[in-house]
């Protein structure tokens, strides 16, 4: 049995899929029973659990083999820092108490530094925590950057012309990957049969694109000209804010920006290996401009 965390979200869903295709039996947990009719319909079991309530996690993941593990993040939350260490802290008992032989856990690139990137020091955080636990294999997945994040901006893009980008320069070739595509990779891992007790895979797309690449696409689609253009750093904690973040959390995110810039964002050098997915950007551009 594997037991599917976060099953209702991008990553999970495709690996339920994969996994399912492959007749592998799984167990999908969700935060309510709102969508689990869709999930039994694949032929899953349903589990359903508070991320924040450990037992309740325990007991969604009692008996199973393999546990894929996603730490979700809250843009309003007042203390996003903190708030997202006690989610590390509750995935990390819940795993503890049962002691599935598999652990597959979604990453982030940049996760192997212990300072100075912001939001990634969640999964830092996270990671140093899974690798106490007992479990014979352990699956470190550091996905790239979603391509679905664009989405904060394309649309706005295409309207007015401009691409406001945290990221400098504009020639800067950043990792990215498609959400769907890192659940395909986790799926295809949980299926392999390899015994290491620990392996970082770093999850990108075919290939880098810089924010002016991003800019070109979204013009290429819409049929009209859309040019990026650089964010002041003083601007980016108001910008953020705009947008809906706590206070806390676009702090985090402008440390991580700048971290980006610093070069520090990136697969950890002569550590594990890349897998790339096959989603290019302008596929996925395309999904959110018509959606």
């Amino acid at each position: 049995m594997h037991a599917i965390l976060g099953a209702n979200g991008k990553v999970g869903r495709t690996t339920i899929a994969a996994l399912r295709k492959a007749d592998v039996p799984v167990r999908a947990i969700l935060r309510n029973g709102s969508k689990a009719q869709e999930f039994s319909d694949l032929g899953c079991e349903i589990a359903i659990a508070d991320i924040h309530d450990h037992q309740a996690l325990a007991t969604a993941f009692k008996g199973a083999s393999a546990v894929q593990i996603i730490c979700p993040v809250d843009i309003r939350a007042p203390q996003a820092n903190s708030s997202m260490r006690r989610l590390v802290d509750c995935l990390g008992e819940a795993l503890a108490a049962v002691k599935p032989q598999t652990v597959l856990a979604i990453s982030d690139y940049g996760a192997q530094h212990s300072s100075g990137t912001g939001v990634t020091l969640i999964f830092h955080a996270l990671e140093a925590r899974l690798r106490q636990l007992e479990a014979r294999r352990l699956i470190l997945l550091r996905s790239a950057e979603h391509m679905e994040n664009w989405a904060r901006l394309a649309k706005v893009a295409a309207e007015s012309g401009r691409l406001p980008s945290f990221y400098h320069p504009l020639t800067k070739l950043l990792p990215t990957i498609s959400a769907y595509d890192v659940g395909s990779l986790a799926a295809e891992l949980l299926l392999e049969k390899q015994d290491a007790a620990l392996r970082v895979v770093h999850a990108e797309g075919p290939r880098r694109y810089t924010p002016n690449d991003v800019a070109a696409a979204i013009g290429s689609l819409t049929g009209h000209d859309v040019v990026a253009q650089p964010l002041p750093e003083t601007e980016w904690q108001a910008a953020l804010t705009r947008a809906g973040l706590s206070e806390d959390y676009a702090q985090l995110l402008v440390e991580l920006y700048t971290a980006h810039n610093a070069g520090r964002i990136d697969a950890e050098k002569d550590v594990g290996e890349i897998r790339q997915g096959r989603s290019e950007l302008a596929e996925v551009l395309q999904r959110i401009l018509n959606a």
